[in-house]
């Protein structure tokens, strides 16, 4: 809904509350501020609830804003963005990882690189067509360091991961899945809190004000890092059966 459809008192608080912000993307117009997916949550006016601002339809629609982002550095140094994607549609379960690899920029698609292999095999041993979930990560640019000729990923930081919440909380609000699922313990503590340890609560569903259910595990990374084969073997069967228990939402 645009501002001029709003109440006129509900508009003036609206563009006071887009002018006290004081951040805003490089270049932005006044118009274009409003765009931003930090006004886009339900806001209130002496109690009553206003409409977000703007109402966004689609995720092609966020997907195509979120190119523009510059609200950290990392965009300086990535390829593209790399919004999520997946079965938009009918989707309830929706996957939230860390960050873009080597592969996902180069390809602007999430979780394609080795890890997203091993996510893909992982679901299909776990019964879950991945077509019908949703993928994407708590930050969307590559972050990294080099090492001779390569891209070394690089954890992002938490004013990084700040920055890019923002759009993670658009495409929850504009999926509304069923279950989120953190995988890994940057996008649990970006979603769950910094105190949060997917150690001690692994593969359990928990109630969420963002979803009815929330879970965390491993990011599927972290199983490739592992040692040795036996290890890896012991992890993929763990990381399976966290998996198992997303069934019901997969139906």
């Amino acid at each position: 809904m645009r501002l001029g459809c709003l109440p006129k008192e509900a508009s003036r608080w609206a563009v006071q509350e887009v002018r006290a912000a004081g951040r805003w993307l490089p270049g932005d117009s006044p118009a274009r501020k409003l765009m931003h997916p930090r006004f886009m949550r339900k806001r209130s006016l002496n109690g009553t609830i206003l409409p977000r601002l703007p109402l966004y339809k689609t995720l092609d629609e966020l997907r195509k804003e979120a190119q523009a982002c510059k609200a950290c550095d990392l965009w300086r140094n990535a390829r593209q963005t790399v919004f999520g994607e997946g079965g938009e549609s009918k989707t309830k379960i929706m996957f939230v990882g860390e960050q873009p690899g080597e592969q996902e920029d180069l390809a602007g698609k999430p979780f394609v690189g080795p890890a997203g292999q091993l996510l893909d095999r992982a679901l299909a041993e776990a019964g879950i067509d991945r077509k019908r979930t949703y993928v994407t990560n708590a930050v969307k640019h590559f972050k990294w360091e080099p090492r001779g000729k390569r891209r070394i990923h690089k954890k992002p930081n938490t004013a990084e991961i700040a920055a890019c919440r923002p759009w993670l909380e658009a495409e929850i609000d504009t999926l509304q899945p069923e279950v989120i699922v953190c995988l890994g313990a940057t996008a649990a503590q970006a979603l769950l809190g910094k105190d949060f340890r997917v150690t001690q609560r692994r593969g359990e569903l928990m109630t969420s004000s963002l979803a009815p259910f929330i879970m965390a595990t491993v990011h599927p990374s972290s199983i490739l890092r592992a040692p040795d084969q036996e290890t890896r073997q012991n992890e993929m069967e763990r990381f399976i059966g966290d998996l198992k228990k997303l069934a019901r939402f997969a139906k």
